[in-house]
């Protein structure tokens, strides 16, 4: 296998290939990359096609549990509660991933000044 490849890492989280998504992360692949083409999260797109088995490895590899996938519209909470991933809302929730999405510039106020 070559070096990592964003598309390749999106391909196979939609298809539950967890040897080629952790090939492409362990490659220096962003796992929070919305490609133009594409504009979605490999995060959200292995919730919707039932694999819950690579949303969890990917919230290990540093998947943002906040980030709206922008084709679907969906944060990985509302994606996973809509297709039933129950182990990955459970995950999600222990985090404190919240339904709504927060903008980029949202997430990095909290970060700095967790009380506003």
């Amino acid at each position: 296998m070559s070096g990592g490849d964003w598309k390749d890492l999106y391909q196979a989280a939609m298809a539950g290939d967890l040897a080629r998504v952790a090939h492409h992360i362990a490659e220096g692949i962003n796992p929070n990359y919305q490609h133009p083409e594409i504009l979605c999260t490999p995060l959200v797109a292995s919730i919707v096609n039932g694999h819950p088995h690579i949303a969890l490895y990917l919230l290990t590899q540093g998947a943002d549990p906040h980030m709206l996938s922008i084709m679907d519209s969906l944060t990985p909470l509302q994606a996973a509660k809509r297709h039933q991933q129950v182990e990955v809302v459970a995950a999600l929730e222990k985090i404190g991933a919240k339904e709504e999405s927060l903008s980029v510039w949202q997430r990095l106020v909290n970060k700095l000044v967790p009380d506003m």
